[in-house]
């Protein structure tokens, strides 16, 4: 089945404004409080993510480029992490505006992306 637009999942780091902003935007967007994952490790959120077919938007660079390379290694699919730099919602939702623009959820898959 393609898949044209990312439905995304914000690691509990991420600022909630930005799932609202992006919400706003028209983005099916789930927050980890939302999906009851408030507190997991990062190897769950990962597993959340890829289960539901969700693109995870994390500051958490080091952790999942490894889950990332364990993926691939294991032969697992994942629907796309992207990192996305600390900076305020506003400017982490138009960097992330002009990837979404650009990738469709097909072509995110299994990427990891930095913004």
């Amino acid at each position: 089945m393609s898949r044209l637009f990312a439905e995304l999942y914000l690691d509990e780091d991420v600022s909630v404004l930005v799932g609202a902003l992006l919400r706003a935007r028209g983005f099916r967007t789930t927050i980890t409080r939302d999906a009851g994952q408030l507190g997991r490790k990062d190897v769950d959120q990962m597993a959340y993510a890829a289960s539901h077919g969700l693109v995870l938007l994390t500051h958490n660079r080091a952790d999942f480029e490894a889950l990332h390379r364990q993926y691939l290694d294991e032969g697992r699919n994942h629907w796309g992490i992207i990192v996305a730099a600390r900076r305020d919602p506003p400017l982490i939702v138009a960097n992330l505006l002009r990837l979404l623009n650009k990738l469709t959820a097909d072509e995110l898959r299994d990427q990891l992306l930095y913004i």
